[in-house]
């Protein structure tokens, strides 16, 4: 049995970090030159696995796409799927985008199908929109695998809640190919708006005309509208360089994250506002493109952040608040239990660790302590609750052991390496045997 083994980092860290291109990103960018007529030009290329799957998946569908040395060039049309089956692997935003996609598919229906842990995946009120959108489909239980027909949708007026982006986005990606307009209605709690802006800003690009009122609950999506093939060029991925940018936080450090000249317009930007906010020197050099941790060692002091926005940051929050002076309190968390895993469970066990962490309401609550103790721990398969796990294992005393030692494959193939460039000491290991409970699915 393989295990992650985390050992305490001794003195400071120093080195370089070259963030890799964002996710978030590119899984739009491939997708929305899937659908353009001729050859859209990507620089920025990302190994993570999700990327893959998002690859695999538009090919399946009949898409050509040339991996180049430095980005992708995607040549788009119409969908004629190479077989019936289409795979997304363990990709939520994959399945998601284009789910709904696939009635653009001019050689009979087409079955998304993916890892059995989709099963516990709600997708049924995506379900339900496209179908009142117009879309025909079948799938037992709103479960994959699900069957898509061919046949652009009627458009109308769908009502979504939003309790997940890729739902919002996955209709906003359809919605142009309706025959009449469409118009969405997002009820309910609305999470990770940034991220559905980031859907409306590059759909902008390639020349889709969405439009919403201030609160981003009402869009208007004209119909029979047209993707335009472009060249772009990715963001650097702030959601990866939060794991290299805590790490240095928590220790004595001179680390340089080259590819960053600010938050820019990714989802998860407010990390450089947040580790600043706790205390920790940053100094971004926009005209260089990087940003610089450097310090003698100071904790980070506890804050205030509100989650709703920003899940995927959640995890390495939770290591950072449980070693920062005072009280942190991460606000509408609850959302964060629809990912790879339950995060809000995954992470309570930095109570194992030592951590003074509890969740209240829909927050979680967690008072700093001086240092945590290694542990076994379960990363549940989730990367960025492994790669979070992970650095929280380098200011324990003690050896820490994580079940599922490859998952940031999935997001962040570099981690390991990129870790232990600057300092981190860390290795997959074979043990005999754990004492971890896995979190059901």
């Amino acid at each position: 049995m393989q295990r992650l083994t985390v050992r305490p980092t001794p003195g400071g860290l120093q080195g370089t970090v070259r963030v890799p291109p964002s996710k978030y990103h590119l899984h739009r960018a491939l997708i929305f030159g899937s659908l353009a007529e001729g050859d859209t030009q990507i620089q920025g290329r990302s190994d993570a696995r999700h990327i893959r799957y998002t690859v695999m998946a538009l090919r399946a569908l009949g898409t050509r796409i040339v991996r180049r040395p430095d980005g992708y060039t995607v040549t788009g049309g119409p969908y004629v799927p190479r077989r019936g089956r289409v795979g997304v692997g363990s990709s939520g935003s994959t399945l998601q985008f284009l789910v709904g996609l696939g009635c653009r598919s001019v050689r009979g229906p087409v079955v998304f199908s993916g890892q059995k842990y989709f099963r516990n995946r709600p997708i049924g009120p995506l379900l339900r929109a496209l179908e009142a959108m117009g879309v025909k489909l079948e799938a037992v239980n709103d479960r994959v695998p699900v069957t898509v027909y061919p046949g652009n949708p009627r458009g109308g007026t769908v009502v979504i809640p939003g309790l997940l982006s890729q739902w919002v986005s996955g209709l906003l990606m359809v919605a142009p190919f309706a025959q009449t307009t469409t118009r969405i209605h997002v009820e309910g709690p609305y999470n990770e708006r940034t991220y559905v802006e980031l859907t409306r800003r590059m759909l902008t690009e390639f020349g889709i005309r969405v439009e919403a009122d201030p609160s981003m609950r009402r869009w208007v999506v004209p119909p029979d509208q047209t993707y335009q093939p472009r060249s772009l060029v990715m963001e650097p991925d702030l959601s990866s360089a939060a794991f290299p940018l805590v790490l240095a936080a928590l220790h004595p450090a001179d680390v340089i994250l080259e590819g960053i000249d600010g938050p820019g317009d990714h989802p998860e930007g407010r990390i450089l506002d947040i580790v600043q906010d706790m205390g920790i020197p940053l100094e971004i050099d926009a005209q260089r493109g990087r940003v610089r941790v450097y310090h003698g060692g100071e904790r980070p002091r506890g804050t205030v952040v509100d989650m709703r926005d920003i899940p995927d940051l959640l995890p390495i929050l939770c290591v950072l608040a449980s070693v920062a002076r005072g009280r942190s309190v991460l606000r509408n968390v609850t959302h964060a239990r629809l990912k790879e895993s339950d995060r809000v469970r995954s992470m309570l066990q930095l109570r194992r660790m030592g951590a003074r962490i509890e969740e209240r309401g829909g927050d979680l609550v967690i008072d700093g302590v001086d240092r945590l103790e290694g542990a076994d721990l379960s990363s549940y398969n989730d990367h960025r609750v492994l790669m979070a796990l992970a650095v929280a294992g380098s200011v324990a005393r003690g050896d820490t052991r994580i079940s599922f030692p490859h998952a940031y494959r999935i997001s962040y193939p570099e981690f390991l390496l990129d870790m232990a460039s600057i300092g981190m000491r860390a290795e997959v290991e074979t043990v005999e045997s754990s004492h971890v409970r896995e979190l059901p699915r």
